[in-house]
């Protein structure tokens, strides 16, 4: 009900307007011209209205109520004048005129004035009338009856009529219902304007502010649109006053002797008044959103602080948390130095940090400076940020100071230690029998007394007052070494000042003269140590294994060395008393010693070896399972999915690689297994060669570690990373340990060579020496796998070429037989820089290219593929005339040569050996691929094949500079008359035997004797192509272009063999000899499968045409 109620007072409340009663006002029955009394009162004309009589009660009550409201309040408190003109009407419309007004006038009346009807009978009518009638119209205010309009000018001046009054005053009625309406919308816009403005500051004033940064800058960006569309509404607003106010102006400007009516006037002001009310709204409003959005922005900056804040704290909390967690005290020289690089990289990445902690908290002063309306939460946090800046700083300090007194003390450590062994080796290195004599006594004293100084110079003696000093500082375990150090300090020089009075005693006898019993300098030898330990002196354990090892390096003397010293013995005029003393001062029975000390030192370095490997293989695997459990696993956790960077968003497998595959490996097999060996260590190389193919996990790690590289250096700074770290409690990121498994398959060679080392002609010392070349062959395997993965251009699958078995670069020459004469020009003197991949299969040329990343690292290798040749179809020269570092690769019987430059005679040597053992591969694969054959279509075996077999893999084995394993065509005329065909290829790419299409019949067509013994003849003839000089009388001397026949091959290598020309018989090496018939490959095919098909198969060379 209530409601109802303020909506009912709303609308009385609310003033009528002229829109409301648009259409009435059009009617035109009652207007207000702006015409005034002689006194002021306002002017309210009835003019003639035919349907006057017909109006509705409200709509007259309507326009009378709007009409009487529109002048001033002093204005109407004077009375309202209405002139009624009915002169064209009858008397019953002036009595309904006037009863109308009577009933429903609002205003207060001053005069009414009636100009009665024109016609004679109706004025008679209306005089008898309005005195008849006068008090039925209940007017308090005079009725005067007017004749004409100049009677009306006796009561209203002239002026303030209009023109159907006979007036001169100016009244346009559409205009002036235009006019009320724009004034009174404009009223309306102002009052509305004014409502949403307060309304808006209330919401504004209302409004609590967000806790975050973009909630903030939301809540801005909405409020400053709003103010602008309320700018506009007002600015729009003000526009329109301004312009109807403008319009009232130019009506008055028409002519010089126009003035406005009052009731104009009166509209000129509320304009005017409404406009200045705008102005005051809009000045209001402007001050209190200037206030407000101050505090927006103020807390835009405190969120903007904040968050800051906690990002600089975070930072520098994780720093603080691991410079706390750095060591203060390392456990010797390397290790403080260690922690001291580590301090100063973590000084150096904390900086950035500080820099920002110091900045930070100088905004923060800036703020409370600007008089921020939140200052009690500024000042504290900059505080806090300045507390932190300063603890770390101390901290660092104070980890830099101790590290510094630390390294101060391992330092005077080993120097104390250092100094020991060294005297104790001097101590230990004077010979007894050469102090027995006075000079020899005081050299000796000498020497002591001249190292005593030394101990000055080093300042020995600092350690104690160190010591003294940082007491405080250092933990047990260092403390235990100062006072282990200080003790045998204290005993070397005991045993110094013994020694030192011992050597006074010996200087200080006076002793008759003796013929000396020592041998001559001539004939004594120079070797320092070992020399024969006195028996009353035990050297130190380092001076033992410092012997041990240096007498383990000594060679003894070889016999010729012993022989020759015997002979200078005896030109020595001497007697035998002194060759025994030259042996007795050599160490001869002291060297049994020394040779039992070895073993026993020896022992102990397998053993110390095999811990070593154990120890650091418990480590590692360790660290795989931090890895495993505080990285991998963490990726699944939920907790912290939030953390992890988007880039690394199912990336796991490209970060680990097959980790996990290494971990599981080394946990469960190979550590218990070298556990296993703690016993005999030098039985550790079966462990290498039983796991041999399970270390080949590693080549797939190495191969993908540079895209984990790559996706590292992408996401490596997410707090993610150092979350994990953090919990593990690591000291280093987790690409460090991530980079271990490639360091630790290049350190397990290392430690079966030191094993190897002091391993020899013990148990185990093959498999030790076989594990070594397994492990280089490993990491060999591994290097040319990284190689391999970069390779770009090639269109096949290089998984399908074998295994890959070189790489390398190297110069490239290359040469032609059918023209390409300008290209062989070019090439003898521009060699092509290229990178070889040799492949079971194939053979790989490509160029290397460097390729700049983005300056994390040094440029990387890429190859893109020129060139190939297919290892069926390839031949080897090993020596190229005019260097040794060449040798030559040809392709379809020389038709294509390649001259390849190695960078040294040891990567050629193991080039040509391993192209060699591809070749002879391929060549044992054809020969049991024939055999394979024959077995299964004749079940028969022929002797001159296996002949011609035999022969040819003694070629094939031997080592010819020149001839090596070719695959050149035959002579036209050879292929024509044999009919050599390609048989031999699918062999030599292991396909399946039952590719080779043969029968029975067609073997038959080949196997007369003729044909065999043509063949035979062939394959046993060779040309001389080096002139070879004989060296014994069994040699035969050849000369360049012989041709010779093989007999057969002796035991030491060499061949017996048959000069055809003069008929001589000798042995000769087979590196001199050059097969006359063909090239190996193909006379081995050409022998193994049978003539007869060469009518259906194509030859070599339409193979070679279509290889290439």
């Amino acid at each position: 009900m209530g409601s109802v109620m303020y909506e009912i007072m709303q609308q009385e409340i609310r003033p009528l307007l002229a829109v409301d009663i648009i259409e009435q006002l059009h009617r035109q029955f009652a207007l207000l011209s702006g015409g005034r009394g002689k006194d002021g009162a306002p002017i309210i004309t009835f003019p003639e209205y035919s349907g006057f009589g017909d109006l509705v009660a409200e709509d007259f009550q309507n326009v009378v109520t709007y009409l009487t409201s529109i002048p001033s309040l002093d204005a109407a408190s004077i009375g309202f004048v209405i002139i009624i003109d009915r002169r064209r009407d009858k008397w019953s419309s002036v009595k309904a005129s006037l009863t109308r007004i009577a009933g429903a006038f609002p205003g207060n009346l001053q005069l009414v004035l009636v100009l009665r009807p024109s016609r004679f009978f109706q004025r008679a009518i209306a005089d008898i009338g309005i005195k008849l009638h006068r008090d039925d119209f209940k007017m308090k205010v005079p009725i005067v009856m007017l004749n004409s309009l100049s009677d009306l000018y006796g009561y209203v001046d002239k002026g303030q009529l209009t023109c159907e009054l006979g007036g001169n005053l100016d009244y346009c009625h559409s205009q002036w219902i235009h006019r009320r309406t724009a004034i009174e919308n404009f009223a309306v816009t102002v009052k509305t304007t004014a409502q949403m403005l307060q309304k808006f500051g209330t919401d504004l004033a209302e409004t609590e502010l967000p806790n975050d940064v973009q909630c903030t800058k939301d809540l801005l960006t909405t409020h400053t649109e709003k103010h602008d569309k309320l700018k506009d509404e007002l600015k729009l607003a003000m526009k329109q006053g301004t312009t109807l106010l403008g319009c009232i102006k130019e009506q008055a400007a028409k002519s010089e002797n126009h003035q406005l009516n009052p009731d104009e006037m009166e509209n000129h002001t509320t304009v005017e008044r409404l406009l200045a009310q705008l102005d005051e709204t809009e000045n209001a409003f402007e001050q209190f959103w200037s206030k407000h959005h101050l505090k927006l922005e103020q807390c835009l900056q405190l969120r903007h602080f904040e968050h800051d804040f906690r990002e600089v704290k975070v930072s520098l909390d994780s720093r603080m948390a691991t410079l706390t967690a750095l060591s203060d005290i390392g456990d010797c020289v390397t290790l403080v130095e260690m922690l001291l690089k580590d301090l100063k990289t973590l000084e150096e990445k904390a900086q950035e940090s500080l820099e920002k902690a110091q900045l930070h908290a100088l905004h923060g002063d800036q703020l409370i400076q600007s008089n921020h309306y939140s200052v009690d939460s500024i000042r504290p946090k900059c505080v806090e940020l300045r507390r932190i800046c300063d603890d770390f700083t101390n901290e660092a300090q104070k980890k830099y100071d101790v590290l510094s007194k630390s390294r101060q003390i391992h330092k005077g450590i080993d120097k104390v230690n250092q100094w020991c062994e060294s005297g104790v080796y001097l101590l230990a290195s004077q010979a007894v029998d050469k102090c027995q004599s006075q000079e020899g006594a005081e050299a000796a004293l000498q020497d002591i007394e001249k190292f005593l100084e030394t101990a000055k110079e080093n300042q020995l003696s600092d350690l104690k007052n160190i010591h003294n000093q940082y007491e405080l500082v250092l933990n047990v375990e260092v403390k235990a070494n100062v006072q282990k150090a200080l003790k045998r300090l204290d005993d070397v020089q005991e045993m110094f000042e013994k020694r030192q009075v011992s050597l006074k005693k010996l200087s200080a006898k006076q002793t008759r003269p003796v013929q000396p019993v020592a041998p001559r300098p001539e004939s004594s030898p120079k070797r320092p140590v070992p020399h024969k330990t006195p028996r009353t002196t035990c050297p130190a354990p380092a001076l033992s294994r410092r012997i041990s090892e240096s007498s383990s390096a000594t060679k003894q003397p070889t016999e010729a060395e012993l022989a020759k010293r015997k002979n200078v013995s005896r030109k020595v005029k001497g007697s035998l008393k002194i060759e025994v003393m030259h042996e007795a001062s050599q160490g001869g029975s002291s060297h049994v010693l020394v040779t039992n000390e070895t073993e026993e030192s020896l022992s102990n370095r397998r053993r110390h070896i095999m811990n070593e490997l154990i120890e650091t293989e418990r480590l590692y695997v360790e660290e795989l399972q931090s890895i495993m459990e505080g990285y991998a696993a963490e990726l699944d956790n939920t907790e912290l999915s939030p953390l992890i960077p988007a880039a690394l968003e199912n990336k796991k497998d490209v970060l680990f690689g097959n980790l996990p595959e290494i971990y599981e490996f080394h946990n469960r097999t190979f550590f218990k297994e070298l556990e296993n060996c703690m016993e005999r260590p030098e039985l550790v190389g079966t462990c290498f060669l039983k796991r041999k193919e399970e270390l080949q996990i590693y080549e797939k790690y190495c191969q993908n570690k540079p895209r984990s590289e790559a996706l590292w250096r992408q996401c490596g700074d997410s707090l993610f990373f150092q979350e994990c770290q953090k919990k593990l409690d690591h000291k280093l990121s987790l690409d460090a340990y991530l980079l271990k498994p490639v360091q630790r398959i290049t350190k397990y060679q290392l430690m079966v060579k030191e094993m190897l080392k002091c391993s020899k002609n013990q148990e185990g010392t093959a498999e030790l020496e076989e594990a070594l070349a397994t492990m280089l062959d490993i990491i060999k395997s591994v290097n040319d796998s990284m190689h391999q993965i970069a390779i770009t251009g090639f269109e096949g699958n290089l998984s399908e070429l074998g295994k890959l078995l070189m790489q390398g670069s190297f110069n490239v020459w290359t040469d032609h037989k059918k023209g390409h004469s300008k290209v062989k020009d070019l090439a003898r003197f521009k060699p092509m820089q290229r990178h070889l991949f040799l492949y079971n299969k194939m053979l790989l040329f490509c160029k290397k290219r460097e390729e700049t990343t983005d300056g994390h690292e040094k440029p990387s290798a890429s190859y893109g593929f020129k060139h190939s040749l297919k290892m069926s179809a390839v031949g080897i020269t090993e020596n190229v005339k005019g260097d040794i570092k060449k040798f030559e690769i040809w392709y379809n019987g020389r038709e294509e040569v390649y001259i390849i430059q190695a960078p040294s005679m040891d990567v050629k040597n193991m080039w040509v050996s391993e192209i060699r053992k591809v070749l002879t591969g391929q060549l044992e694969a054809c020969r049991e691929a024939s055999q394979l054959h024959q077995k299964i279509t004749e079940n028969v075996y022929h002797a001159p094949m296996r002949n011609i077999r035999k022969m040819a893999l003694r070629q094939s084995d031997s080592s010819s500079p020149e001839t090596g394993f070719r695959r050149s065509n035959p002579s036209p005329n050879m292929r024509q008359k044999r009919g050599w065909t390609q048989r031999c290829l699918p062999s030599m790419d292991t396909e399946d035997f039952e590719t080779i299409h043969s029968s029975a019949e067609e073997l038959s067509n080949s196997s007369d004797g003729e044909d065999e013994s043509s063949n035979k003849n062939d394959h046993d003839r060779f040309r001389v192509q080096l002139t070879y000089e004989s060296r014994t009388a069994q040699d035969l001397s050849l000369e360049s272009g012989d041709l010779v026949q093989f007999l057969e091959e002796a035991e030491d290598g060499h061949w017996l063999v048959k000069n055809l020309i003069p008929q001589k018989t000798g042995l000769v090496p087979p590196s001199v000899l050059q097969t006359a018939a063909g090239d190996i490959f193909s006379d081995m095919c050409t022998a193994a499968l049978s003539d007869s098909e060469e009518n259906e198969n194509p030859t070599w060379g339409d193979v070679s045409q279509d290889s290439r």
